[in-house]
């Protein structure tokens, strides 16, 4: 493979591993904020004994292992990024 070829395909990897860099970090404030917001509707839930409380801290923590599925999924796409990235770094 041509040196002008890996090069593209680096630049490609890298620009697109900067990109789920600063999401990951987006995500992991938000992570946050969504686990503190589902702790507090869990405690209003036990406190007020509604069904509609129920349902909100359910709904609450629906998100966040939204949430958490998602953040995984771009870690492990991170991390299939640096390996593809070392291979071309091996081929320079």
């Amino acid at each position: 493979m041509g040196n002008w070829l890996v090069e593209r395909r680096l630049l490609q990897v890298a620009t697109r591993l900067k990109s789920l860099r600063a999401e990951l970090a987006v995500i992991d404030e938000q992570m946050i904020y969504l686990g503190d917001d589902a702790d507090d509707h869990e405690i209003r839930a036990l406190v007020a004994e509604t069904a509609g409380a129920s349902f909100e801290a359910r709904d609450a923590r629906r998100h966040v292992d939204a949430h958490a599925k998602h953040r995984a999924k771009v870690v492990e796409e991170i991390a299939s990024l640096e390996l593809r990235q070392d291979e071309l770094l091996d081929r320079m």
